[in-house]
């Protein structure tokens, strides 16, 4: 038996995967069942403990890219496999949202709506995309595509990952020495790099002070990637020129932080990029397939990697 945690889109969820399913019996919380049943679940942000009453499960299914807080419970034993989500149509999506804070920093939406505020009518500088120096941390499935589709755009793109990858029209450099020296060549900084022990606070105050003076961040991976605290000091030292933030330390981003009326920073609510059920539905229903029949799943989480 297959049991689907998704309150939100319960219902759409549930007639997807009973018809991509079809043989698969398939309960929706909180429908009372046999629990001994249950080998598969597929969830997100399920409640405390949540996991314990399924004995006998072997497989969970995320409905998002980011696994941070399934690694975080303790109701997961040991052997359950975890497999997350490798696209599910957020790829499009991610790439929309680079290309609106990099278009916003290199033509200056920024400094026009200050103009803007203050009445000055005064054109600035010309920058073209082949003049603005991208950087990607993390090349994972999101990353990879939106550094190619931003190359694509005439953009030169960097790509820094932990692992040595290959992507055309890319520049790709792996390891910490090597984004030392990486940070220090970027105009517009986009993060997608899950939250692990190795990347919390990897962009830390002396990282961000490699950017140059009026680079752009822009993170939509996890907040605790930054120390926000130096991202801030930065900011109130007009280092950094522009700020696009989609994920925080700590979720909702409380009322009375610095960010909400920081005049350099744009806020959205963790929205980069959404799961799209019916192309989420697909791939889970592929990855069933696939363990069924001993081959390779796409998505299958280290926990000792974090992703």
């Amino acid at each position: 038996m297959l049991y689907l945690y998704s309150p939100e889109q319960q219902d759409h969820y549930h007639h997807l995967l009973q018809e991509a399913l079809p043989d698969w019996s398939i309960a929706c919380w909180p429908q009372e069942i046999n629990a001994e049943a249950v080998t598969h679940v597929v969830a997100w942000k399920p409640p405390v403990n949540f996991f314990r009453r399924f004995p006998n499960l072997q497989v969970i299914f995320t409905l998002g890219a980011g696994v941070d807080k399934f690694l975080q419970r303790d109701d997961i034993p040991e052997h359950v496999t975890i497999i997350r989500l490798t696209d599910a149509g957020m790829a499009q999506q991610m790439t929309e949202y680079a290309l609106y804070g990099l278009l916003h920093y290199q033509r200056q939406m920024d400094i026009y709506r200050r103009q803007q505020q203050a009445g000055i009518w005064q054109p600035q500088p010309t920058r073209l995309a082949k003049d603005t120096r991208v950087t990607i941390l993390g090349l994972g499935q999101l990353g990879m595509q939106v550094a190619q589709n931003l190359a694509q755009l005439g953009y030169p793109v960097s790509g820094w990952s932990r692992q040595p990858r290959t992507i055309d029209n890319v520049r790709c450099v792996h390891g910490c020495a090597a984004l030392d020296a990486l940070l220090q060549e970027t105009d517009v900084l986009f993060s997608v790099l899950p939250s692990t022990t190795e990347t919390q606070h990897l962009l830390n105050a002396q990282r961000l002070a490699l950017l140059p003076k009026d680079a752009a961040l822009i993170n939509a991976g996890r907040g605790t990637l930054i120390d926000q605290d130096a991202l801030l000091d930065l900011l109130n030292q007009q280092h950094l020129r522009f700020v696009l933030l989609d994920v925080f330390a700590e979720e909702p981003l409380p009322a009375a932080h610095p960010f909400w009326q920081h005049p350099s920073v744009l806020i959205t609510p963790h929205v980069a990029a959404d799961t799209i059920p019916g192309e989420a539905v697909a791939q889970i229903a592929a990855n069933m397939q696939a363990l069924a029949s001993g081959n390779p799943v796409a998505g299958k989480v280290d926990r000792h990697r974090g992703y």
